[in-house]
């Protein structure tokens, strides 16, 4: 029989897993959760899974992807501060199926724990919600897990999928890449979600910094650099592709850098030619780079060093695109061209 007192724990909270506490937290959110629903969304959050209306028509191909925030949680727990890294991975999701001409339908997280924290999922939560607003998604759903003894304590993971839609004549590859082609740049807004293993131990190790300290050269702390939110692209890519810009290939510069992530789309008999000094290498890289010693080569596999996206276009396409991505007010480089090669990344400069 269960026991009468109200101050008594049950075995499994001993343990280390509060039931009571996750469930109030689940309903404390779904206001919140409620507010990204569209109108393809069939019923609520709460079953075991979450419904969805599949896009019309049999040309259309669903894209789907999977990520995490990785140790850039780490940073968010040094500072206490949770909402951010739920934007961080709607928007890297988004940006991932992004590459293949898709736009998003829906979201979902998980969220790991030793312990569950009520205000830090709810904190979680509302970035999530944000960005999947900003993006015109659904967050359809999720799962919250407690494991003490996996996680360290006061630590959590974040994982997120996410599923889009594309019609087949509008699917892009990177098949029609060729030489010539001219590679437009988009600004990340700083280490985006990778490099954090990396940053974290020149900054906080090496140098003995606090996340408040000053970044030399800027206005911001190392911990406002750091947790600076991973940007969608969605919006100045959706207009090009309004507009009928004809663009070859996409790449969203993520762990690995360019010489791991464009040759992801390029064709065998291409190189993409990088100009190095066709953009300027915000601060927090070349910090890390000159702190910690690291090679020029390494640091852009590492990072993406100020280039979160890459859209690819025919020489002729370049004006249109620009002017469009002005009329956009978003920020761009002329970073390169496509050389004849064997599907690799070069430099100059």
């Amino acid at each position: 029989m269960a026991s009468s007192n109200p101050n008594s724990r049950s075995a499994y909270a001993q343990a280390g897993v509060n039931i009571d506490n996750k469930m109030s937290a689940l309903t404390a959110i779904k206001s919140m959760v409620g507010s990204t629903r569209t109108a393809n969304v069939i019923g609520g959050i709460g079953s075991f899974g979450g419904l969805h209306k599949v896009p019309a028509g049999r040309e259309m191909i669903l894209v789907a992807s999977t990520d995490g925030v990785g140790t850039k949680l780490k940073v968010a727990a040094m500072m206490n501060k949770h909402d951010t890294v739920g934007q961080d991975i709607v928007n890297h999701c988004v940006n991932d199926i992004l590459v293949q001409g898709a736009k998003p339908l829906f979201f979902m997280d998980y969220v790991g724990a030793a312990k569950f924290d009520g205000n830090q999922f709810k904190q979680i939560v509302s970035g999530l919600c944000k960005a999947c607003k900003e993006n015109h998604l659904a967050l359809l759903g999720g799962e919250t897990a407690e494991m003490p003894g996996l996680y360290p304590q006061g630590e959590y993971d974040l994982v997120g999928t996410i599923v889009g839609c594309v019609s087949k004549r509008n699917l892009i590859t990177g098949k029609s890449i060729r030489a010539g082609d001219v590679m437009i740049g988009l600004p990340s807004g700083g280490l985006q979600t990778n490099g954090f293993s990396l940053a974290r131990r020149v900054i906080f190790d090496l140098d003995q910094h606090s996340w408040q300290d000053r970044l030399p050269g800027t206005n911001q702390t190392f911990g406002e650099a750091l947790l600076a939110v991973h940007r969608s692209f969605l919006k100045p890519v959706a207009k090009l592709m309004e507009r009928k810009v004809k663009i070859n290939g996409m790449a969203h510069i993520t762990g690995g850098g360019f010489p791991d992530n464009l040759p992801r789309v390029l064709p065998k008999a291409v190189n993409a030619e990088i100009d190095r000094s066709s953009w300027e290498v915000p601060t927090i890289f070349k910090y890390i780079q000159n702190r910690g010693k690291v090679d020029t080569e390494e640091m852009y596999r590492v990072f993406n060093m100020g280039i979160g996206f890459v859209i690819i276009v025919p020489k002729n396409q370049v004006e249109k695109a620009t002017n469009i991505l002005k009329a956009q007010h978003q920020s761009y480089s002329i970073i390169g061209v496509i050389r004849k090669g064997k599907g690799i990344v070069t430099y100059v400069n």
